[in-house]
């Protein structure tokens, strides 16, 4: 995970965000898929605030839901992103995307 100043730096360069929590749960799922209440923790914040968070970077288009029974789970909407996103913050790009099973 992104130290919180670098992905506050990142979020203010990308527009996205003037909190460091959006760039986090963003390379959260830069790994893969995941439900709100696993990014919450990722993200090191609570489920509520977590849940903005996710619903405004699905209205930039960052983000999409697919509804499996009961769960809901979260995936970046474009692959590209995952590289972009590991530049700006100076880590390597994950190398392959985890699946819920």
């Amino acid at each position: 995970m992104p130290a919180h100043g670098r992905a506050k730096a990142v979020g203010r360069t990308w527009h996205v965000s003037r909190f460091g929590t959006r760039i986090k749960i963003l390379w959260a799922l830069a790994q893969g898929e995941s439900n709100v209440t696993c990014l919450a923790e990722l993200a090191g914040a609570r489920q509520p605030a977590t849940s903005r968070h996710r619903a405004k970077l699905r209205l930039a288009g960052l983000v999409t839901a697919t509804r499996e029974g009961g769960f809901v789970y979260y995936e970046l909407a474009k692959p590209e992103t995952r590289a972009l996103l590991a530049q700006a913050l100076g880590l390597p790009e994950p190398k392959s995307a985890i699946q819920h099973s």
